[in-house]
Parts: structure tokens; sequence; C-alpha cells
């Protein structure tokens, strides 16, 4: 059940994300919420954390009854340890929810997200935690969805989320009226890359007609003699080599996949070969 738990939110889009404000709401209900996101959008930051002795700005910006905001100018991990080491600290959040995260976390995109980092950074300290995900860039778009399917899927999971070293959840919602989801589904990370990772940025904007923000502005404008300007905008591309069950490709088709990962990466059937040898 996920009535009265002390839930600690964060995301990788900041602290004033739409994603981020709706998870609030949708979890305001049931929860009493700790928010600590970034005071910018940390987006491919996996689990990095903000170190090297460097000052961290953080600031509580507000607190009413069930709900306590803070931000930190950091990495989404730095947020969770925040979270746990000084704003909740010495109690502990029961749950830790990251997201809701502006485009899909499915595939080996799960490997770069801030969002998905965070809860990385939970399952590190034995918090049962999920990371929560929508296929669009839009600000709004799939929002319904997750509204009407996610109280549902944080009931069915919790209560079977095993207090095992590592585990968390990843759960990416399809971009699509909640009408039109097809159903959910337990997947396994798909295999995908992208190419054409670096463009020319000038080229980039021509053909996009991606309006640039007033900091990339001043970015381009301070550029040093002899620098060239490339942004990572390629092209998600899929293996061709997946089973039916890869995540990326169920939620393609329209359903909600929640997709069971594990921080400890080691390959256990290489360490039978490499036993045999050694």
């Amino acid at each position: 059940m996920i009535m009265h738990r002390k839930v600690l939110v964060t995301n990788d889009d900041g602290y004033d994300s739409p994603g981020l404000h709706k998870l609030v709401e949708i979890l305001r209900p049931w929860c009493d919420l700790t928010i600590v996101a970034p005071k910018r959008p940390q987006s491919g930051m996996s689990m990095a954390v903000t170190m090297g002795l460097k000052p961290i700005a953080v600031k509580h910006l507000e607190q009413k009854p069930g709900e306590d905001w803070w931000y930190l100018d950091g990495t989404p991990a730095s947020c969770v340890k925040f979270g746990i080491d000084n704003v909740l600290y010495p109690d502990r959040p029961e749950l830790l929810i990251s997201g809701i995260n502006h485009g899909s976390n499915a595939a080996t995109a799960s490997i770069y997200s801030g969002t998905i980092g965070a809860a990385m950074e939970g399952a590190v300290n034995g918090i049962p935690s999920v990371g929560v995900s929508v296929d669009s860039f839009t600000p709004s778009s799939g929002f319904s969805g997750v509204a009407a399917k996610l109280p549902d899927i944080l009931e069915r999971i919790i209560p079977v989320m095993e207090r095992r070293f590592g585990l968390f959840y990843n759960i990416n919602f399809p971009d699509c009226p909640v009408e039109q989801i097809k159903g959910i589904k337990t997947g396994r990370m798909g295999r995908a890359h992208w190419e054409r990772e670096y463009r020319d940025y000038g080229e980039f904007l021509r053909e996009s007609g991606y309006v640039p923000s007033e900091e990339d502005c001043r970015y381009v404008a301070a550029k040093e003699e002899g620098e060239q300007l490339y942004v990572m905008a390629g092209d998600f591309t899929d293996n061709g080599d997946n089973p039916h069950d890869a995540d990326h490709l169920l939620l393609s088709q329209g359903y909600v996949v929640v997709t069971p990962q594990n921080i400890d990466n080691t390959d256990k059937s290489e360490i039978e070969r490499l036993c045999a040898i050694f």
C-alpha cells in the first residue's frame, strides 16, 4: 500500500518541471512527500554525483502539510543523497519515486538517464525505488495515463518488491490518451543505440525549428575563436535482435512497461566461464 508512506521524490528535469509537479499531484492524496529536485535540468547524468569539494547551492522552497519542497544545484543522485542524509535524517523514506521524466527511459536509454540514476541511488541505500517516464518530450503529453495507472501499479508492485540489494523498477508510459493504453506488461531492457549522435548546431536549428533558450544563446555568443558548435540529437535505433518483451518494443505498441532492473550488473554467466579458466 502507498497510503501514508514517507516518499522521497526527485527528477532530472528540474524542480519546476511539469512532470515533477504532476507526479506530486498524483501522489499527494496518499503520501507524505519530501521533494528534493535539481535546480536546473540534469538529463543524461545517470548516477553521477556532484563532488570535488565544490560548494553546492540548496534552497528550501516551501513547506506545507504533507509536502516539503527543496532544490539542490546538482545531479539527481546528489538530490537523493541530500534528501536522505540531510532533509529526512534520522528518518528514512519508505519509497523513492523519480520522475515524471519527459522522454522514454526504455532500452539502453536507462543507462544514461538521470531519472533512473536517482532510482539507482535509492536502491544503493536499500530504499524501494521507482523511475517513471513518458515517451514524449511535450511538456504535458501522456500525463493522463500516468495519473490513471500509476497509483494502481504502485499498489501492485510495492508489496512484492523484495528488499534485495540493488533492485529498482523502471516504468515507462506510452505517449497516448489513457483510453488508448493497451495494458500493463513486464518487460526487459531492450537493445538499441543512437546513430548520428552529434550534429552541427546550426544545421540542427535549421532542420528542427528548435528555439534555443536564453542560456543557450549566451553560450553560443561566448564561444571561443576556432570552436565549432554541435548538439547531441541522434536517432534512437533498434538493434534488430530484441526479444518480444523488450521494453522499448512493448512501449511502442502502446503498453505501460514495468522493467525490473538492478545496480548489480555482474555478468554471472561470464563468472562461470572465467572460473573454468582460472
